[in-house]
């Protein structure tokens, strides 16, 4: 029987990436400052895949302090050429920004860190390559306005596991870390750790 743990993330596709994987857990949302944590990091000139790992680790801290037991914390960034993209704040942003990615590379970073009882006991950053196409302006307006509601919550303001997926040409990865989580690499450590049966 399936042991279960805390996800420390309100997010909707990790947990249902959990269900799907057939992973027992229980929900507590994580109330840390992220904006302060990377604007620190970032002060420090911490790398993209740092700061990913460092947010996760602190939401995995934070709930660990509460409810005890073995706690999961996710985060995702987004590297393109060497710098942070957040989510977009208005839809005038999330449009800047993909016109600034198109035709471009970037890397989409997603740190999962787990606690057991107050500790940190193993984590993971997997990396996705991701080569948009050269979209036009009409059409990246138009996405925008078509799936504002969607993107708002996602770095880079596209989802791809929806029309986002349109926007591009190449994905070099793991397309559970698109999702924002490294899920095979964790099943494998619940799997080992006795959490899931062999």
């Amino acid at each position: 029987m399936n042991t279960p743990i805390t996800l420390a993330s309100g997010s909707e596709i990790r947990a249902q990436l959990l269900r799907n994987a057939g992973v027992a857990f229980d929900v507590t949302v994580a109330r840390v400052d992220e904006e302060m944590i990377k604007a620190a990091l970032l002060a420090e000139d911490a790398s993209p895949r740092d700061i990913a790992d460092a947010l996760a680790e602190a939401k995995a801290r934070r709930v660990s302090d509460k409810v005890g037991g073995l706690v999961l914390g996710c985060d995702q960034v987004l590297d393109f050429q060497g710098r942070l993209l957040s989510k977009p704040a208005t839809a005038e942003d999330a449009l800047a920004q993909l016109k600034e990615m198109r035709g471009q590379r970037h890397m989409l970073l997603s740190a999962a860190v787990i606690y057991d009882d107050g500790k940190p006991v193993w984590r993971h950053v997997g990396q996705v390559r991701l080569l948009m196409r050269d979209a036009s302006d009409e059409y990246l307006a138009d996405y925008v306005d078509r799936n504002w509601d969607s993107i708002r919550h996602s770095v880079g303001a596209y989802k791809l596991e929806e029309e986002g997926v349109r926007l591009f040409t190449r994905i070099d990865g793991d397309y559970f870390n698109v999702l924002g989580m490294p899920l095979l690499e964790l099943l494998a450590y619940l799997t080992l750790r006795g959490v899931l049966p062999r």
